[in-house]
């Protein structure tokens, strides 16, 4: 790949870590006036929307790829994922919630190697490890985890996105599928699941107040739309292992925004927590360097 071209990747990382990062304060904010199923769905469905009508903008074909693995990626990276993070939400804190959805990175890693082949490198082990670490002490398993039921539910958000962006990625390697086409066809197929996940689910009606319209169009315009494009180009561009782990940086922005906007303060061990995760974002860049 040029330089220039992996250089816009890198650019669009990091454009997508802060709408995502600020994002967690705002789903866990929006849980005041909305129950998590009927707020995911009219997110999705929204953000569908603004794919379809970026695709008739920029005249791309509204042929929809292979139904299969659109199918299994909307379930996996929209449906699932979604569901299970806004449930999580409810119980559990925005910055703690993010990091452990954020164990994506290291479920990647091995689905890449099991399905894709892509075997890590020893540096990519090795950064693979210091992250390990890393988000071990930042959830400080030997003082809880807090709400167990939301941290698996938050984990298991995480293993279904990773089976997202490994498919995601198979599908790009066989060609002939533009992101933006499998990013708006599989985000449909999810949030058909999502809208039939909230019409049976027991919850409270929607309070139409100004923070959740606001909410609701940042989730929808950025944080589902423009986000997952630029994912799908992310994940098009640069190796799964490398897309996966740079984004552990989603995470710690997501702490400190918490921290910074919702008063949930880190302890000591998330604070040295988060430094080895930076530690292990540093290494894993300097792997992909290496590697030209």
């Amino acid at each position: 790949m040029p330089d220039r071209a992996r250089r816009q990747a890198v650019l669009w990382l990091l454009l997508l870590s802060l709408v995502w990062s600020y994002n967690w304060v705002v789903m866990k904010q929006v849980l005041r006036y909305s129950g998590p199923f009927e707020f995911a769905a009219w997110r999705y469905a929204l953000g569908t929307l603004v794919l379809f009508a970026a695709l008739r903008w920029r005249r791309v074909s509204l042929r929809p790829p292979p139904w299969a693995p659109v199918l299994a990626i909307g379930l996996a990276q929209t449906f699932a994922f979604q569901a299970l993070v806004q449930l999580a939400l409810v119980g559990g804190g925005a910055g703690k919630t993010a990091l452990l959805a954020y164990t994506m990175p290291f479920w990647a890693v091995l689905l890449a190697w099991l399905v894709l082949r892509e075997r890590p490198s020893r540096v990519q082990w090795i950064s693979l490890v210091i992250a390990l670490v890393g988000l071990a002490l930042v959830i400080d398993p030997w003082h809880g985890v807090g709400a167990l039921g939301s941290a698996l539910l938050a984990i298991a958000g995480g293993l279904a996105w990773a089976i997202g962006m490994v498919l995601s990625k198979r599908v790009f390697l066989r060609g002939g599928v533009s992101a933006l086409s499998l990013t708006a066809w599989q985000m449909l197929a999810g949030s058909v699941g999502l809208v039939l996940l909230a019409a049976f689910a027991d919850e409270r009606p929607i309070a139409w107040t100004p923070p959740f319209l606001f909410a609701l169009a940042y989730n929808a315009v950025l944080a589902s739309g423009l986000a997952w494009l630029l994912w799908s180009w992310v994940v098009d561009r640069l190796p799964t292992s490398v897309a996966g782990l740079s984004s552990l940086v989603v995470p710690i922005l997501g702490v400190l925004f918490a921290w910074g906007l919702l008063g949930e303060v880190p302890s000591p061990p998330e604070g040295v927590g988060m430094g080895l995760l930076a530690i292990a974002l540093l290494v894993v860049a300097r792997a992909r360097r290496a590697t030209g």
